[in-house]
Formats: structure tokens, C-alpha cells, sequence
């Protein structure tokens, strides 16, 4: 029964996959900040029959880390893989952000990561083996305007994971990025404006007609079902041979496989042709 760790697993991707894992019959550890926000994980899983135990992890604490994939390896053993899920989103010019929100969004995005990796390292290279599975965005690859900060983090875990792939793949540890586009989870419903993007902001009049665009897309943005991306997570993870990345959701392949093949400049007019933004 493989032992699987999920960080930021009261809502969203990461409580979906914990549920999935858990279906599947692994033995699953759902790990999160605030264990008071649990219940919903906790409901989902009795309603389904599925085991899950509950522990706190705040990716921001090297103390919690560690105390936690502890706590885990001294129950279990061992740890077959992680899913490094937990992150936060926050919108708005680049201008207008001051240090401290830039610093908390890589504090949770990309070092909460490399905190967590690092812990369960040395376990996995013990045991000749592991999955790592972290969640990145459509954004790490693609940029939107307003979310400059947000796709630089997510544009920084695109590096860090191709060199843990280099990095790992002679201990027989495996190393998975997801890309999802689009998808209905908590991190959009949270994600906050800039401190300083208010009314009287000179950028206010072109993020609100971009906002409306993105509203006109086919299906609309951020509205796609979140489990579509719990199940990739769940099937990369236990893949025998995993691809490194997987992009996910209809618009993350069209807009990364137009990044791909255009230019910069064909790739801004494509979007502003389809965003009928100008």
C-alpha cells in the first residue's frame, strides 16, 4: 500500500486528490496549515469509505516540515510519493506590489516546495525510490498581464523541477509537474488584488476590459471541475513511466501549444484576437 503525502489539502486540488488517492486504497496523509479547516476533507472521505489521516504542515515552517515527514516516516516507514499541491495566487500589476506580498507569494509557490522536497529526500533515496508530484500552472508557462507575480513563481517551480528530474533520476525518484489551466478551486476564490491596486490605480481601466475578456472565453474562466485534475495527479503519480509534465484542461493546451509553435509577437496578437482585448 503506498504511502502518499498531499500538502494544502482542506480544499481544491489537493483535498480532491487526497480523496482519490484514498479511493484507490493508498494509505494518505493530508497535510494543511489549519487543521480546523479539515472537515470537509474529513466528510468527503467518511462519506466514500476512504481512509484518510490529517496532520498540519505549513510549507512556510521548516520546524512543521520536518516535524511532520517525521511524524510520518515513524508511523509508516517509508514514502512512496509526494504531492507538493499547496500554493496561493495574487492578481494585480507588478507595479503596485510591495515587497512583502511578492515575498509571501514565493515563500508558499516555490520555497514552501523546495522545504517540503527536501525533507522527503533523504526517506526516498533510502528506499530506492519515490514519486514527486508538484502542481504548477499553465501560468509557468504563459504569461498573463496581472499575474506577473503569480506566473513568475510558477515560472520558477517549471525550473526547479526540470533539475530535480536531472537531479533524482539516478536514485530511481521521479519527478512530475501538472500545468493546469483553468479549474474551480479555493486559490482563484482566495487570490487577492495587490495592496495598492485600488480605485485611482492607472491600471485599473485595462484589468477590468481584460477581465471581461477572459469572461468571453468558450466555458468561461476558472469554471472547469477540479477533480479532472485530482485524477491526473492520481494517474501520474502511480504511472510507471510519467511524462514530466502534463498540462491540463482545454485551454492550457491550446494557449501552451500556441506559445510553443508562434512567436512572441504572432502569440500577443493571437491572444488579443481571441481575447478580442486591444
Amino acid at each position: 500500500m503506498p504511502v502518499v503525502v498531499i500538502t494544502g489539502c482542506s480544499s481544491g486540488f489537493g483535498m480532491l486528490a487526497a480523496l482519490e488517492f484514498a479511493r484507490r486504497g493508498d494509505r494518505v496523509y493530508a497535510t494543511m496549515r489549519n487543521t480546523a479547516k479539515a472537515g470537509p476533507l474529513l466528510g468527503q472521505a467518511k462519506t466514500a469509505g476512504a481512509a484518510v489521516e490529517v496532520l498540519q504542515l505549513d510549507v512556510n515552517d521548516a520546524v512543521s516540515v520536518a516535524a511532520a515527514i517525521e511524524e510520518i516516516v515513524r508511523r509508516e516507514g517509508r514514502i512512496d510519493i509526494l504531492v507538493n499541491n499547496a500554493g496561493m495566487s495574487i492578481d494585480g500589476p507588478v507595479e503596485e506590489f510591495d515587497d512583502d506580498e511578492v515575498l509571501a507569494v514565493f515563500e508558499t509557490n516555490l520555497f514552501g516546495v523546495i522545504r517540503v522536497t527536501r525533507a522527503v529526500l533523504p526517506r526516498m533515496r533510502s528506499q530506492g525510490g519515490g514519486t514527486i508530484v508538484t502542481v504548477g500552472s499553465l501560468a509557468g508557462k504563459a504569461t498573463l498581464p496581472f499575474s506577473g507575480i503569480y506566473s513568475a513563481s510558477k515560472h520558477a517551480v517549471e525550473a526547479l523541477s526540470d533539475a530535480l528530474h536531472y537531479e533524482l533520476q539516478p536514485f530511481g525518484i521521479r519527478v512530475v509537474l501538472i500545468e493546469p489551466g483553468g479549474f474551480e478551486t479555493a486559490i482563484e476564490t482566495n487570490s487577492r488584488p495587490a495592496r495598492r491596486f485600488t480605485e485611482g490605480s492607472v491600471y485599473l481601466e485595462a484589468e477590468r476590459r481584460f477581465a471581461e475578456a477572459l469572461d468571453k472565453l468558450p466555458g468561461g474562466w476558472m469554471r472547469a471541475d477540479a477533480q479532472i485534475v485530482a485524477d491526473v495527479i492520481v494517474d501520474a503519480a502511480k504511472a510507471e513511466q510519467p511524462r514530466r509534465r502534463y498540462l491540463v484542461g482545454q485551454d492550457a493546451e491550446l494557449i501552451a501549444g500556441l506559445h510553443k509553435k508562434m512567436s512572441d509577437e504572432e502569440f500577443e496578437q493571437t491572444a488579443r484576437t481571441m481575447l478580442d482585448w486591444h
